[in-house]
């Protein structure tokens, strides 16, 4: 097979020296200076030459994953009725985040976002009987999702590739089966793309379904939180953290609920001060742990209809917008705004307390409380009335929630949910990939059912497998990059081998010329800078490490001496080879 020859004499690029203005990670900010990618508006790019042969191959990696692992490959329009969305509820719940437009004639259409409804039409459409299952299809296909923050490149876009899988299976033994293929698929493809990267779990959110994993690389300016357990295996994206729940704690001989005046006390920190200045306690000083942080916000439907809640978490900690917001999806989570808390004349700010908190009381507010709230737990909470809090109002006695939520923010040194040894540590991360046991919630919206062995009409139940290709270009970049430029992973990289003819003289570029062509004769992608006149050494140099290819050759003045300059870009080694045995350790190099 014979490699390909780009010259930078033709390329279509241009560097740049300076930092674009948008630039908000180093990832973004490299690729637009290397000439991979260009803005065209808010969270939409152009794929300039380097920039898609990079997009390329990470794609041809997860199709060869996949296609090896027996899925098959599909493609659906982009340009979506409708009608399906409808039917599964996802045209109201997508609510802002998806484009909407009409046709001549009126009819709604959607750009899609993500194509469950699509594919199980096409399998509804196409078989009918158990034995047509197992089944895994896939597409590497255009989204669009109207994002209210587009930012960081392509890390968060409003236009992006997806590569979308799903499975169907006729039980859920079946479906065990095929997302475990697919986690092993998942895992091989990760492994080649070449960046650090952990899975951990996670919600589905506004997808529906059971078992859910995430596969994240690893990014200091990643959007996504995880935790690991210092102990344990335990990993989670922590917005899927479970906190351990305490034992329930007698309370027959706790003493009864008192109002106490707390003047000037409207924060936790105040509060926490007047307690140890006028009711010190005999065992240890009062602490932030011991009082009840009631929060209101406004919950925002997909249709616009607005809903007060009322979080109860302990002093010491503070609600987690992200996590609060995964626990609801696709409900939208807003702070009660003055407006809303006068319209509950119930409520005193600064000093709400559970008492009227709840759909049962005169407030109406559904009241939801952290998982550690419970029965026979003792806590200094408000009293609805400005200047005074309740002192000892016992959890099961005194108050009774409506639930519970996992809203309160994760800490490290919190205990593991999974094992009594170890606590959390949290680290930053990029999502690249999710997959999850979607069951049988799309199916039965859309009617997809097939007869099994006794000749009786089943649900079908699907999984669903997601990548995100042209993310993981600048995750891949993210995790990669240094002081100089990009820094790409060989299996990922525009070209195998960055040639840079470094001189005037016209034995230099024949000899450049000759490397290329005999490396392009052997398969190995060559990106030649053949570029003459004004263009300096250095200049050439700066691009190289820019552009970020593997391996660099330099074709200068050491040919007068027979030899050229191998350097690996990942690590700066640097080695004299003769000019005879270039093409062979080239070539070794891109092979090894």
């Amino acid at each position: 097979m014979t490699g390909r020859l780009l010259r930078m004499s033709t390329l279509f690029v241009r560097t740049l020296r300076d930092d674009p203005n948008d630039a908000e990670v180093p990832s973004h900010r490299l690729l637009v200076r290397a000439g991979y990618i260009r803005r065209v508006a808010p969270g939409m790019y152009t794929w300039l030459p380097l920039g898609l042969r990079v997009l390329r191959r990470i794609e041809t990696i997860i199709r060869e994953e996949m296609d090896d692992m027996g899925a098959q490959e599909l493609s659906f329009p982009a340009l979506l009725p409708k009608e399906p969305y409808e039917a599964t509820g996802r045209w109201t719940d997508y609510g802002p985040n998806i484009f909407r437009l009409q046709d001549r004639k009126g009819a709604d259409y959607l750009l899609g976002p993500t194509h469950e409804e699509m594919f199980t039409l096409v399998v509804k459409d196409l078989y009918s009987s158990y034995k047509d299952l197992p089944l895994s299809i896939y597409q590497i296909q255009t989204k669009y999702r109207d994002e209210a923050r587009p930012r960081a490149g392509l890390l968060r876009g409003r236009e992006f590739v997806m590569k979308d899988s799903y499975s169907f299976d006729i039980d859920d033994a079946g479906l065990e089966k095929s997302y475990q293929q697919h986690r092993d698929a998942y895992i091989r493809i990760f492994d080649r793309l070449g960046f650090d990267y952990v899975i951990v779990k996670a919600t589905s959110g506004a997808m529906g379904g059971s078992a859910s994993e995430e596969f994240l690389a690893k990014a200091e300016v990643g959007e996504d939180t995880y935790v690991r357990c210092t102990a344990c295996d335990y990993a989670a994206n922590v917005e899927a953290v479970r906190v351990r729940a305490p034992e329930a704690i007698p309370y027959a001989d706790a003493p009864a609920a008192h109002a106490e005046d707390t003047p000037d006390t409207p924060t936790i920190d105040t509060l926490v001060d007047h307690l140890n200045a006028t009711f010190p306690r005999d065992d240890r000083p009062w602490a932030a742990g011991d009082t009840l942080k009631n929060v209101l916000v406004s919950l925002v439907h997909p249709d616009g209809t607005r809903e007060p809640l009322a979080i109860g978490v302990p002093g010491d900690r503070e609600v987690d917008q992200k996590r609060l917001e995964g626990q609801l999806e696709p409900i939208e989570v807003e702070p009660m705004d003055e407006g809303e808390l006068a319209k509950h004349p119930a409520l005193v700010k600064g000093y709400i307390g559970p008492e009227v908190l709840g759909e049962e009381s005169k407030s109406g507010i559904r009241y939801l409380v952290d998982p550690r709230v419970v029965e026979g737990t003792r806590w200094v909470t408000g009293a609805n009335v400005s200047g005074s809090h309740v002192v000892d109002l016992v959890a099961g006695r005194d108050f009774t929630p409506d639930g519970t939520i996992e809203a309160a923010d994760v800490r490290d040194g919190d205990e593991c949910p999974n094992c009594t040894e170890g606590t959390l540590e949290s680290a930053r991360g990029v999502e690249m990939g999710h997959i999850f046991q979607l069951g049988r919630k799309y199916a039965e919206a859309l009617g997809l059912k097939v007869l099994d062995e006794n000749g009786k009409l089943v649900t079908v139940t699907m999984g669903s497998y997601g990548i995100g290709p042209s993310r993981a270009v600048a995750a891949i970049a993210e995790g990669t990059l240094d002081d100089i430029g990009l820094c790409w992973p060989r299996n990922v990289a525009p070209a195998d081998v960055h040639i840079v003819a470094a001189g005037k003289e016209d034995a230099i570029f024949e000899a450049a010329e000759k490397l290329a062509a005999d490396l392009t004769a052997q398969g190995v992608e060559v990106l030649l800078d053949d570029r003459r006149g004004k263009v300096s050494p250095g200049v050439k140099f700066k691009d190289a490490e820019l552009i970020g290819v593997p391996t660099i050759v330099t074709v200068g003045r050491g040919l007068a001496d027979g030899t050229v300059e191998v350097r690996d870009r990942r690590t700066g080694e640097r080695e004299e080879v003769a000019v005879d045995a270039a093409a062979a350790h080239v070539v070794e190099a891109v092979r090894s």
